[in-house]
């Protein structure tokens, strides 16, 4: 062309292909899209497991802050839209669904957790790398205005959720072992004052460690590291997208552990270390990372304090 007018390679098409095309051209609002839907599916899976122990009144038992499960779908205050919702989820033969037995685990039982953390995976950790692929679709639109090649940003997320769901199926055995250990029951929350108490110190000194610092203030600037090593194939692409998975496991694996001290089912704490690993990655400094290692150390601190005091030897 030589009138200085973009070519639209699909207007020989019909309408409503058309658009498609043009919607699957365009990655930023592709990507969106996918982070959304497979977070959704991740809470989803993780809210149908839930919703039986709460038509119980066991999801208290799931560790701290359940209990709002229970009051929220209990029989006697839950609201119409608690019993649609139970309905729909609770079908008959599903009953604990997910969850692993409360005898010895076999292969079937590790499979289930190992699955659970995978959802986990997509529910607490794709919507923090959503900064990351939205900044790499970003500069592969600018890629395609020039009409350069780039790797799709869901090779980019399919590198990144890969080298998360290796760490979920070895979190999924750690539980297997702490189960086996009984420092874990079969609701999945820890059982030992002392064991939750080190899971919070060793998080919290986490916090200040320089492996920490290098892969916090490398997830926050993902933008020289993609211009620094820009790959245009699919193959590269993926590759990208393992080292910033790798970047972001480095970041945010003892928070993620956390979840072994608070109940690994406690959906409140994993909303809420979801939000804390978002905010860590948005943020231009590392003090509020920091800052939630104070809180960490604080929280260790009184749990073993409170359970040494509560076997101090005492006079009669």
């Amino acid at each position: 062309m030589t009138d200085g007018l973009r070519h639209d390679p699909f207007e020989a098409l019909p309408p409503a292909e058309a658009r498609l095309g043009r919607l699957f051209a365009r990655p930023r609002p592709l990507a969106i899209g996918a982070i959304a839907v497979l977070a959704a599916l991740g809470w989803a899976y993780l809210a149908i497991m839930v919703a039986e122990m709460a038509e119980t009144g066991e999801a208290g038992t799931l560790g701290p802050g359940m209990v709002l499960f229970d009051r929220l779908l209990n029989p006697e205050t839950r609201t119409e839209l608690g019993r649609a919702l139970l309905a729909s989820l609770c079908q008959p033969g599903m009953a604990h669904f997910g969850m692993p037995g409360s005898g010895p685990w076999g292969l079937g039982d590790v499979a289930l957790v190992v699955a659970m953390w995978g959802a986990m995976v997509f529910a607490m950790m794709l919507p923090t790398a959503a900064p990351m692929i939205l900044t790499y679709a970003g500069m592969a639109d600018a890629a395609a205005a020039r009409g350069e090649r780039a790797a799709s940003p869901a090779v980019i997320a399919g590198g990144y959720v890969a080298v998360w769901l290796v760490a979920g199926l070895a979190l999924g055995l750690g539980q297997w072992g702490l189960t086996a250990a009984t420092l874990l029951d079969p609701a999945m929350t820890s059982v030992s004052g002392l064991f939750s108490g080190a899971v919070f110190l060793l998080a919290g000194a986490y916090q200040f460690s320089d492996l920490k610092y290098r892969c916090v203030t490398a997830c926050q600037r993902p933008f020289p590291f993609f211009l620094a090593h820009w790959a245009a194939s699919a193959g590269g692409g993926f590759r990208l997208g393992v080292r910033q998975g790798l970047l972001c496991l480095g970041c945010c694996w003892a928070l993620m552990a956390v979840m072994f001290a608070v109940g690994v089912m406690n959906l409140v704490w994993m909303a809420a270390l979801g939000v804390i690993m978002l905010i860590e990655k948005v943020a231009e400094t590392t003090r509020f990372s920091r800052a939630i290692g104070v809180v960490l150390l604080a929280i260790g601190a009184a749990i073993v304090g409170s359970e040494v005091w509560s076997h101090w030897p005492r006079a009669a």
